[in-house]
């Protein structure tokens, strides 16, 4: 049975450092593509970032460009989103999703995770 379930969010003042994991089952992160996406008030979703099995990484959004990483370990078949700098709009929910490869298709991805908060706020 597939899984991906997502940790690591919560409350974090601007300017701070957050590390989301999606830590799946069922499937090799090696095998397929693993993207994060948001939820923000002012974005219904956007793909945020996505790595291939093979490791190429594409980073979606504009706005996160140089301050939001992402990575996989192969070992523990996670992958991780580490968000510096953040901004008050990039408060919202955040979720890992599973297709053949990257992007990974915002409607009809194979697997979804069922997301994760994040808040940013003094």
């Amino acid at each position: 049975q597939v899984q991906l379930v997502e940790s690591g969010g919560g409350l974090v003042q601007p300017g701070g450092t957050l590390i989301l994991s999606c830590e799946v089952s069922g499937f090799s992160v090696n095998t397929r593509g693993v993207a994060w996406f948001r939820e923000t008030p002012r974005v219904r979703r956007e793909q945020v970032a996505c790595i291939t099995g093979s490791g190429r990484i594409q980073y979606d959004a504009d706005s996160v460009k140089g301050r939001f990483s992402i990575t996989k370990n192969s070992g523990t078949n996670t992958v991780f989103l580490r968000m510096e700098n953040l901004k008050a709009e990039d408060a919202g929910v955040y979720y890992c999703a599973a297709d053949r490869s990257c992007p990974v298709p915002i409607f009809g991805a194979d697997y979804w995770g069922k997301g994760v908060p994040v808040n940013v706020s003094s």
